[in-house]
């Protein structure tokens, strides 16, 4: 279905990965050929993506589609849509949580959709919160400084409040208290 969008904020520049717009470039010319070759016979709705005539493509053929690519690459069949979700979720991740640059890639007016609608909470993304609890902090209660191995820069000087803390936090590792919690 041809159609405007819902709002006026749904028409937004969109900044594509440069793979994705390579990709889209060699489309153009290939849906160019196609043109020149078919003449009159190109249904020519100035779309990017179209089926070999021009037509638009229809979500059935979509639809068929995307099942077929998933079970050829053994992938898990789920509905086109969950693509939009799958991204958000990604861009979230490697953005360290920047709501308001995917808020503007998804087109929602409200951050609050991203958050409550597109994060989740990932298991593995909890499992490696704990691992660099651990490395970052828990590791440093037996030394003055802390270890920065995996980081390539110089780590940052322990400041007295840190200090006390570690010191506390390491009485308390002998105490009984720490065991009873």
């Amino acid at each position: 279905m041809l159609k405007t969008p819902k709002t006026e904020t749904s028409n937004r520049t969109v900044w594509l990965p440069t793979t994705l717009a390579q990709l889209l470039v060699q489309y153009k010319k290939d849906q160019q050929e196609l043109k020149e070759f078919l003449g009159s016979a190109y249904n020519d709705y100035n779309l990017v993506i179209a089926l070999e005539n021009g037509n638009p493509v229809e979500i059935r053929i979509v639809r068929v589609r995307f099942t077929t690519l998933c079970e050829e690459h053994n992938f898990e069949v789920v509905v086109f849509h969950s693509l939009r979700h799958l991204s958000t979720k990604y861009k979230l991740k490697m953005t360290h949580g920047d709501i308001k640059s995917v808020q503007g890639d998804t087109g929602h007016a409200e951050a609050e959709m991203v958050t409550d609608v597109y994060s989740e909470i990932v298991d593995e993304d909890r499992r490696l919160n704990a691992k660099k609890l651990d490395e970052e902090f828990y590791d440093t209660l037996d030394t003055e400084e802390p270890e920065h191995n995996h980081h390539s820069e110089a780590p940052e000087p322990i400041s007295d409040n840190d200090k006390l803390l570690l010191e506390l936090l390491k009485s308390m590792k002998s105490s009984s208290t720490l065991n009873e919690c």
